[in-house]
């Protein structure tokens, strides 16, 4: 399983329904499940970005979850594979 951190920032639509976000949150969380990607963690944030998502799925799996999400129009997304310590050290090994 791959993990990933994803940030996410409210679109016009997003912004303008802001009170449904946490309903919108849980409705996400439960089709990610569906779709094979378990969702850690969540946070709401301030700054450049709205959201911080941890997932862990196969490449594919976030991939179509995270196409459905920006489909619906409320958030876009950017997306950042994260590795281990001990992924990182097995792919170090590999340099020459």
């Amino acid at each position: 399983m791959a993990t990933y951190v994803i940030l996410s920032s409210f679109t016009a639509q997003g912004i303008e329904n802001v009170k449904d976000s946490p309903d919108r949150l849980a409705a996400f969380i439960k089709m990610a499940k569906k779709m094979g990607v378990n969702v850690k963690h969540c946070w709401y944030t301030v700054g450049p970005h709205d959201m911080a998502v941890v997932v862990e799925g196969t490449d594919e799996d976030v991939t179509a979850t995270l196409l459905k999400l920006g489909s619906l129009g409320n958030i876009r997304t950017t997306s950042m594979r994260a590795y281990s310590a001990d992924e990182m050290k097995a792919m170090l090994k590999k340099m020459p």
